[in-house]
């Protein structure tokens, strides 16, 4: 809701602000300036980038006006989540989690968890370390380094839309000149016409110059800074798991090592120290 104010409070103080110092609002109007500048963004857009990038842009730009995808909520129930994991593997030993790491979806481990069961991808993930531990690869530098690289990769996956539309922010001014001199141009074949009809087509040629400055910083810019915020959030609930299996493997114990885990994440995500305690203490430990 916020960004959407924020969205609204562009357009009002621009276009206030212009109309309280006398500007006319009609000048404005040049939908065929809209169309070199911005249509020609798009398709420069689709030109430098995947059609997955293209498609996974409209899903990320949709994303920035819905609620985090990850809250405290979520995060409290993840350590709930590798809590019973730890708690489990150091009483029974990991022989007993092989059943819930090969079949994820059956697990009565993962159904108490029902944010963490639903997210295919934190599941795999989770899954393959704590598959690659039960087949005997407990050293924790070794698997902090397959980590590392795996994580490194999903950022460059996910933060890829946020840096194409930044890179088509970078293009809108000079795309703003590119109209406005378009503009210049047809009103030269015009110099004939009286002075008020040409300041009128200048006027509306230099408006090129103004959409394309305005559209950059004032909403794609933005838009792609707020991608690049959520984004790189949502990475957080992986390094979270990360930290906690890495301490785990160095020898916590299950409540400390979760709380390793709870020391990295944002502070508006974070829960406390006694809220993990008081939710790890009323999980439930599959006897199988």
């Amino acid at each position: 809701m916020i960004k959407v104010i924020g969205n609204i409070g562009v357009v009002a103080a621009t276009l206030g602000g212009y109309t309280a110092m006398g500007g006319k609002l009609a000048v404005l109007n040049q939908p065929f300036e809209l169309v070199i500048i911005f249509g020609s963004a798009c398709m420069a857009y689709i030109v430098a980038n995947s059609s997955h990038t293209v498609k996974q842009s409209f899903v990320d730009i949709k994303n920035i006006y819905k609620k985090n995808k990850y809250g405290k909520d979520e995060y409290l129930e993840l350590l709930s989540m590798m809590y019973t994991v730890f708690k489990m593997a150091r009483t029974k030993g990991w022989l007993a989690l092989e059943n819930h790491i090969e079949n994820p979806e059956d697990s009565e481990i993962f159904k108490q968890f029902p944010t963490f069961y639903a997210d295919h991808h934190a599941m795999v993930f989770l899954c393959d370390y704590l598959r690659i531990i039960s087949l005997g690869s407990e050293n924790p530098h070794e698997l902090e380094a397959l980590m590392d690289a795996e994580l490194e990769t999903m950022e460059t996956e996910k933060m890829h839309t946020s840096h194409a539309v930044q890179t088509m922010a970078d293009g809108l001014p000079a795309l703003g000149i590119v109209a406005a001199v378009l503009g210049v141009i047809k009103t030269m074949g015009s110099i004939n016409e009286p002075p008020e009809i040409l300041g009128k087509m200048i006027g509306g040629a230099l408006v090129g110059t103004f959409l394309g400055v305005w559209l950059s910083y004032g909403f794609v810019a933005p838009i792609s800074s707020a991608m690049a915020e959520r984004n790189s959030g949502e990475l957080k609930y992986y390094h979270c798991m990360k930290v906690c299996i890495l301490a785990f493997l160095q020898g916590a114990a299950p409540q400390v090592a979760v709380e390793f885990g709870r020391k990295i994440l944002l502070h508006d995500a974070q829960p406390t120290f006694l809220e993990v305690e008081d939710a790890t203490q009323n999980v439930t430990i599959p006897t199988a």
